[in-house]
């Protein structure tokens, strides 16, 4: 199991390093996203928090698909290995996106 999890650990850096590197500006505009709805007033609170989810929601899509595109290429019990490495690379590295990353719970 332990090498099943360090070659997962591997690969999913690498694979969120490259979603990091080529959604760089979206991934930007959710943090400014973030930082305007903690700053919003309350009269704009609730816009500035939909603004934010559907930031939040369009990057677990993104990160859901980088998943199970590759997953569909193993076996159902080395994918749910590599499942749950992703999901523990996903909480360390983009913490704000976890939840709904673990949930698969995404608008559309």
């Amino acid at each position: 199991m332990g090498l099943f999890r360090r070659r997962f650990s591997d690969l999913v850096d690498r694979q969120l390093d490259l979603f990091a590197r080529d959604h760089r500006d979206e991934m930007r505009q959710l943090t400014t996203a973030l930082d305007a709805q903690r700053d919003a007033p309350t009269d704009e609170h609730a816009e500035a928090f939909g603004d934010y989810q559907d930031r939040v929601d369009w990057a677990a899509q993104d990160l859901l698909a980088l998943r199970d595109t590759y997953a569909r290429t193993l076996d159902p019990e080395t994918a749910a290995a590599y499942q749950k490495a992703f999901a523990r690379g996903v909480r360390k590295r983009f913490p704000a996106l976890a939840s709904a990353v673990l949930s698969g719970d995404v608008g559309d």
